[in-house]
């Protein structure tokens, strides 16, 4: 990282940054260019590591590339305005890129991650349960072990 000053090493403000994003974005080996997709998630941390939960349809670009390679980066930041500084202006911001593996979710972990995604989300009306047994949605599991956090206030 080149400035190591705004580095969040603290794991606690790394999920709070995580938790103050609506979106994440997944970065997928595509071949010639890497396939970017933004998302609506639910997360959990679990030994140092951050689980995402993301839905989609069942089929889809998204899934097969994960199936040829589920090497994948994820990334989420929050802007809060610009800054005046010495050197001009600058970005208020906070960021956090991970690198982990991708996966479609079990029935468990579908409906695991359809109740994180709908809380963080704050969806009241739906049951995860219900969802699932429909069967007309897949949940991808993204199991985070290498990130990174920045944050910048002025």
């Amino acid at each position: 990282m080149n400035r190591k000053d705004r580095e969040v090493t603290d794991f606690c403000e790394i999920l709070s940054i995580i938790n103050s994003c609506s979106t994440i974005r997944l970065g997928i080996d595509n071949g010639e260019y890497p396939y970017i997709v933004p998302l609506s998630f639910g997360f959990e941390a679990e030994d140092n590591k951050i689980i995402f939960y993301a839905h989609c349809a069942k089929k889809g670009l998204k899934l097969d590339l994960i199936k040829k390679n589920p090497r994948v980066c994820v990334e989420t930041d929050t802007m809060n305005g610009y800054v005046n500084t010495a050197q001009g202006v600058t970005t208020d911001y906070r960021s956090f890129i991970g690198f982990g593996i991708a996966e479609t979710a079990d029935y468990d972990d579908t409906v695991k991650g359809l109740n994180l995604l709908m809380k963080h989300c704050e969806i009241t009306d739906c049951s995860a349960e219900e969802c699932a047994k429909l069967g007309i949605t897949a949940v991808i599991k993204i199991t985070v072990d290498q990130y990174t956090a920045k944050r910048f206030k002025g």
